[in-house]
This record gives structure tokens, sequence and C-alpha cells, in this order.
């Protein structure tokens, strides 16, 4: 689904703070919006969890630097990190290029994925989301 010049997969589900996920059994793969890669612009430092760090939905894991801003990253679910994309250590521009390929951000075992997947934004509650920003 393109909206408002912005890509949005109909098969993730994503935050109000534009990180997105997709369920990757048994783990869940997390990245941000293209519109949040295209408002921040050039990507130049991707700070994430290290590998088995626990991470609670809507708290803060890391930090995405642009050549304008720092921007928290926040957990769309709570769960332990099993990956983390090492590409970004030397190329965090794949996060602009690529937001829902190769630009994703780290995997996550979660600790209940059913139940707080209902606290996400469907694909089309998303959009409307999007929308209310730009008004």
């Amino acid at each position: 689904m393109d909206h408002a010049g912005f890509e949005i997969p109909d098969d993730l589900v994503y935050t109000k703070e534009h990180e997105w996920a997709k369920e990757a059994a048994p783990v869940i793969r997390v990245g941000i919006t293209d519109y949040a890669a295209k408002t921040l612009n050039d990507i130049v430092y991707v700070t994430l969890p290290k590998l088995e760090e626990r991470v609670t939905q809507f708290k803060t894991m890391g930090t995405v630097e642009s050549i304008k801003a720092v921007s928290e990253l926040y957990s769309p679910i709570s769960g332990t990190v099993t990956k983390v994309n090492k590409a970004l250590d030397s190329h965090p521009e794949l996060v602009n290029k690529s937001p829902y390929g190769e630009g994703w951000l780290l995997e996550i075992r979660p600790d209940d994925f059913t139940s707080e997947r209902k606290n996400l934004l469907d694909p089309k509650s998303y959009a409307a989301h999007i929308e209310s920003l730009q008004r």
C-alpha cells in the first residue's frame, strides 16, 4: 500500500513512533518505516541493543542518527534480541534505501506477540496516523 507517497506494507504492524514489526516465527523482525526513513533523511549512524538484551514494548531500544537529528527507537514488542543487522554498522544508509528490506534493524524473540500485537497499528490505522501528522 502506498499512502501519501509513503510505502506501508500490508503484512506488517506499526507503532505510532514509526517502527514496524513482521512476524517471522519464532522471531519478530523490526525496522523503521518508510515515513521515518524519509523524514529523517540521511541516516549516518544506528545504535541498537546487544544480543540477548531484553526490550520492552514501547520503551527505548536504541537510536537512529541522521544529519538533521537523533531519534529514539522504540520496541514494538517485548522480548529478547536474537539478531541485529550488522550491515548497518558500516552502511547505515541501508535504512533509507530499503527500510523494509536490507535496512531492517533487529530480530526479537517475543514474550507474547499475540497479546502485544493488539497494541500496534494495522496498515490502515498507521496510514491514518501519518495523515494526521501531515495536517
